[in-house]
């Protein structure tokens, strides 16, 4: 029997692409959302590629209706083997022009939805002894930026939740692997539907990447057990530059944090939002900004190969000793 991989925010954006990367390493895929039209879509697209997929619709905000979805998935394909929690939500706007139940349904999608997620997936696991949760974070959840105070606040809690969790779980002694997937700024659909209180559209900060890059990361995370997987090196870059110096981290995007997460389009009077429901449409992996989409990140795949390149490296240090060696022996 195949392998279950059930993915949260999975009709369209990264969660669709990691559909996409699981599904051809031949595992049955559970896609979990709120639009149910656009993950049967999606549901059609993995059976494409010659494996089992079922769409469960439900809000991760919504524990009970994500906890019946999960009893869906399984009972069509199996035993959950790896969870990704993926659903996300985000509201472009300075703090003070955000209502109190705009920030608490950000923080429920985009914290919540993984804590539910995860005691979904662990109510399943942990009496089996085995599976994999992988947690999706960001550059964000280490350095937070204006204009995104729901979405940062909430990665920042994903991942003290997650260390937290993790301690927990070696202290008892469970054979589920729980890691984290930071992503740098991704090409996806969230900058067309999220809601957005500025003047301009929304854009990722440069540079930018294409989905399938942190999807291919989130595969990566189920397979093998990294506590962190950093994906690009924007990604990098960011978290230790706020460990160096984050006060001066501060005063930089407080002159350049707006422009850099704007375009110079104006926002259409007719732009839709997502954060109570989901936007119709025919929304897939890719947002609108493949032209400056990068399809590859050298960083991550060093950081996968990393014990390849460190033992050529220490083979090529070796070998350049040597000869200095010989060198001075023969002088």
């Amino acid at each position: 029997m195949a392998k279950v991989v059930v993915i949260t925010g999975s009709s369209a954006g990264v969660g669709r692409a990691a559909a996409r990367e699981f599904a051809k390493r031949g595992y049955s895929v559970g896609l979990i959302a709120r639009d149910q039209h656009r993950l049967e879509e999606a549901a059609v697209e993995i059976r494409g590629l010659g494996v089992a997929a079922v769409a469960q619709s439900a809000d991760v905000a919504d524990f009970a209706a994500l906890d019946r979805a999960a009893t869906g998935i399984e009972q069509e394909l199996g035993p959950i083997d790896v969870w990704v929690n993926n659903a996300m939500a985000t509201i472009f706007a300075p703090f003070d022009r955000i209502t109190p139940e705009e920030f608490r349904r950000g923080t429920e999608v985009t914290y919540l939805g993984q804590v539910h997620g995860t005691m979904v997936a662990l109510s399943r696991m942990r009496p089996r002894n085995q599976g994999t949760i992988v947690n999706v974070g960001s550059a964000l959840a280490y350095r937070a930026i204006p204009l995104q105070s729901v979405y940062c606040g909430a990665k920042f809690a994903v991942r003290g939740f997650t260390d937290s969790l993790r301690s927990e779980l070696l202290h008892d002694r469970v054979n589920v692997h729980l890691t984290m997937v930071h992503l740098p700024a991704v090409n996806t659909p969230q900058f067309d539907w999220a809601l957005n209180k500025m003047e301009k559209r929304p854009q990722p900060v440069p540079p930018i990447f294409q989905p399938e890059v942190p999807a291919r990361a989130i595969v990566f995370a189920a397979f093998h057990h990294r506590r962190e997987v950093w994906v690009g090196m924007p990604t990098v870059k960011t978290i230790l530059a706020n460990r160096v110096a984050p006060g001066l981290l501060d005063r930089l995007l407080a002159k350049i944090g707006y422009s850099g997460q704007l375009t110079r389009e104006p926002k259409p009077a007719d732009a839709p939002a997502n954060l109570f429901a989901p936007v119709p449409g025919p929304y897939g992996a890719h947002g609108r900004f493949d032209g400056r989409a990068k399809r590859k990140s050298w960083e991550f795949f060093a950081n996968r190969h990393r014990t390849v390149l460190a033992g050529g490296a220490a083979f090529a240090i070796a070998a350049l000793l040597s000869k200095w060696g010989r060198k001075r022996t023969a002088a």
